[in-house]
């Protein structure tokens, strides 16, 4: 036995096998019956070749069949590689030839996209297993000779469901790939054990106190009710992954849905008794805010919201907190190269305005330059690092990895390139990703910032806050923003709104309207969109 994601879902199998584990509309699977189901489909990629250390693709959605592959996978000791849904072919074939996987599970919708990269590019891809949706796009792939496919239910149906798999290592790896909204995706590598002490609650959240016993959450969870989770984010983002994994190993209940609707999450959430509710910032808060203000929905329930990944503005936290009183607001910080960071709790009217002031995690620390770690309280900027738990490397990439995961005084670091300061109390505050922060006149702007500020005006829906040139200052700020109801403020009245937050030297200098703010799945700005924007055609408004 060892900590690894298969071992201690199984656990919670042997003490839950009735509890239901995963639910979804009329839907639900008990924990024996995910494992046999994740059993077989395990027993069917090793017939199709997979072993150990092998990659396996995950092409889906949010849905029952991709909770099991995860499992499966894990099961059969393979490595699963996250592929995001939206991805155009050009990605896709980046993904399929860098991670080198062997096998692709996906939805039959994709296969088109998966045909056309397959028929085009070399890869080691041997067998696709094809999961039904409804849709009609052929399965096969006329120009891939060579790659088997093979029908989801069927691998199972025709597939042992014994648990009888060899032991796993501790040293069993775990794949995530980053969004690459600046870049080609990266995939970071973990041991399992390391991301499970710093995403799975393998180090207790509130007292740093890490586990040691590999059946205490299975059996703190079969001593006590179950908890609800539901996992708005897709689960190519790796937070939303660990939600269902939490929740598998301490015998909770996680609901998963494909598509994110704001008025579909209230609905599922009074459906199916949801207690915790994960998100990834504004982009799915704001709009499941000003659906549930419009009443009728009961979400008594409803013990926390949690949001990471991506800013959670102050203003749309005090407005939940308004509808759900007896909630916890929640706002983690975090990233694929460092796992979970800090949270900070909402309390209204005292959420400070821009990206997130935290308590720490033990092992978060802010380094100066030189390696230095900041003082709490001396009001230097410096770059966000962890420490103890953290990734191996990049996939395939020495460079970066040279870049990200550095030695100061003999202790490794992951310092994947956030800004921050420490302040006198110990905590944290985010400023953003260093290779976004905006240069003018020598003082640096970071965009989640004046973002967050922008936001507060009530005219303002969402915006990305980008750098573009200027003859005096080298870049001046600009902002890309979609408004409420075809509203066009100018920027006079939108800097009002950010003055009273900042410095005026972060107050935008030239604006952009857009239909529609253009964010990654997880709920990310597209930063390089945004600069497409604003290199397209002159400002709407400039001063």
């Amino acid at each position: 036995m060892a900590f690894t994601v298969a071992d201690l879902f199984e656990h919670a199998v042997d003490l839950m096998p009735d509890r239901v584990a995963l639910e979804s509309g009329d839907r639900s699977l008990t924990y024996a019956e995910l494992d046999r189901r994740a059993n077989a489909l395990a027993h069917r990629l090793r017939s199709l070749g997979v072993a150990p250390g092998d990659a396996v693709g995950l092409y889906s959605r949010n849905t029952i069949e991709a909770v099991e592959s995860m499992i499966a996978i894990f099961k059969a000791r393979a490595v699963m590689v996250n592929v995001n849904y939206r991805y155009v072919e050009n990605e896709l074939e980046h993904i399929f030839t860098d991670s080198q996987m062997t096998v692709l599970i996906h939805e039959r919708q994709y296969a088109t996209k998966v045909c056309n990269v397959l028929s085009n590019a070399t890869t080691d891809i041997t067998a696709r297993i094809v999961v039904e949706d409804g849709s009609d796009a052929p399965a096969e792939c006329s120009d891939a000779a060579g790659v088997a496919v093979v029908g989801y239910e069927a691998a199972i149906a025709e597939s042992s469901s014994e648990r009888d798999f060899e032991e796993r290592s501790d040293d069993d790896l775990y794949l995530l790939y980053t969004g690459g909204t600046t870049g080609k995706p990266k995939g970071v590598v973990w041991r399992q054990e390391d991301v499970w002490r710093v995403l799975g609650g393998g180090i207790d959240w509130y007292t740093g106190r890490p586990v040691e016993d590999e059946w205490e959450h299975a059996r703190t969870g079969s001593q006590g009710g179950q908890l609800v989770r539901f996992p708005i984010p897709p689960f190519i983002h790796g937070g939303s992954q660990w939600a269902v994994f939490q929740s598998l190993f301490a015998g909770g209940k996680a609901v998963v849905y494909p598509d994110f609707d704001a008025a579909e999450v209230w609905k599922a959430v009074q459906r199916h008794g949801v207690n915790v509710v994960f998100i990834t910032g504004d982009a799915m808060g704001r709009p499941m805010i000003e659906e549930l203000e419009k009443g009728g929905y009961d979400t008594s329930t409803v013990v926390s919201v949690a949001s990471s990944a991506a800013l959670f503005s102050a203003s749309i936290k005090d407005r939940y907190l308004e509808r759900l009183p007896n909630a916890v607001i929640v706002d983690a910080i975090g990233s694929s190269e460092t796992g979970f960071g800090g949270m900070g709790v909402a309390v209204k009217g005292q959420s400070r305005v821009g990206a997130p002031t935290v308590k720490a995690d033990p092992s978060a620390h802010v380094l100066a330059e030189d390696g230095r770690r900041l003082e709490p309280g001396s009001g230097e900027v410096g770059r966000l690092a962890r420490s103890g738990h953290i990734p191996l490397r990049y996939h395939n990439d020495p460079v970066k990895s040279a870049e990200t995961f550095v030695v100061y005084d003999g202790v490794r670091y992951s310092m994947p390139g956030d800004f921050a300061t420490i302040e006198a109390d110990g905590t944290i505050t985010m400023l953003g990703r260093g290779s976004m922060s905006i240069n003018t006149g020598g003082e640096k702007v970071f965009p989640e910032e004046v973002e967050a500020a922008l936001k507060g005006h009530p005219d303002v829906f969402d915006a990305v806050v980008v750098g573009v040139a200027d003859d005096r200052f080298g870049q001046r700020v600009a902002a890309v923003l979609q408004t409420r109801d075809g509203v066009r403020p100018d920027l006079v009245t939108l800097n009002e709104a950010v003055r009273a937050e900042l410095a005026g030297y972060k107050c935008p200098r030239s604006v952009w309207f857009v239909d529609e703010v253009k964010r990654s799945p997880a709920g990310k700005p597209d930063y390089r969109w945004a600069r497409e924007v604003t290199g397209s055609r002159e400002a709407d408004h400039a001063l």
